[in-house]
């Protein structure tokens, strides 16, 4: 089951619900949880909750998605800080600052499955792991422009690799979305794109969905000042003359 994450935020402003979700009472409250984290969900209903179109299954749905942290608010202020003109689940992300919205009252059939699958389409972080699902919220984001991490999952610098792309990522907030993209046979038409086959792994790369033109980073070292160049090169157009990846042997540099 979901373990949620239960904010102190300003004294009482959150308080716990019965199904244990932390009800944020005013616009403070709200703005903490939302800061608090890379993503969080508010599930935006009015009173009584019970009653609501969509209230159960929203409740059902946050028990099946790994830990993100929900809560509920129906304070008409905060609501009014985010937009939110009727019952709604919301997304804040700060990966690309975004609010991703889903008007309950638009939707003809509400399920719990339903709702799950929006809560982890969208859960786009500082480096977001590519999959059949997130691969949608990846796409759908106004930031059209991957920095790709290709990489196998159970190589010496995984870990530090990743947390050092994350860092990073946080200087690129609206340029740039961060994609780990693991070794596996599901990911094989990705290498592939990019003319890379597992025993190249790990390297760095760069797709840009609005040219859809893709390069790779020379090969050597990870560090994070060469890729912070990378992602700089792309943004001044130093790379608009370099030959794309896939269209090189793999090894060979750029």
């Amino acid at each position: 089951m979901l373990l949620f994450l239960l904010f102190s935020l300003v004294g009482t402003a959150a308080l716990a619900t019965d199904n244990g979700l932390p009800n944020l009472s005013d616009i403070t409250a709200a703005e903490a949880f939302i800061n608090a984290s890379e993503v969080a969900v508010i599930g935006f209903f009015e009173t009584p909750l019970e009653e609501r179109f969509g209230y159960k299954e929203f409740v059902e749905a946050v028990k099946n998605v790994k830990p993100i942290p929900v809560a509920l608010c129906s304070d008409k202020e905060a609501w009014a800080r985010f937009s939110i003109v009727s019952d709604t689940i919301a997304i804040f992300r700060k990966a690309d600052n975004h609010q991703e919205n889903l008007q309950l009252s638009e939707a003809k059939k509400i399920e719990a499955d339903g709702l799950a699958r929006f809560i982890t389409m969208n859960e786009i972080r500082y480096i977001t792991e590519y999959n059949q699902v997130t691969a949608v919220g990846l796409f759908q984001s106004e930031v059209k422009t991957h920095l790709l991490l290709f990489i196998n999952r159970g190589s010496a610098d995984y870990e530090s690799l990743k947390d050092k792309l994350a860092a990073l990522a946080q200087e690129f907030v609206g340029k740039f979305l961060f994609v780990l993209i693991h070794g596996v046979k599901s990911n094989e038409k990705s290498l592939g794109y990019f003319g890379l086959t597992l025993r190249d792994l790990p390297r760095i790369g760069i797709y840009d969905s609005n040219s859809d033109m893709k390069w790779l980073m020379p090969e050597g070292e990870i560090s994070t000042e060469r890729v912070r160049e990378f992602c700089q090169s792309f943004l001044e157009g130093d790379l608009k003359d370099v030959k794309q990846a896939g269209t090189l042997d793999p090894k060979t540099e750029l």
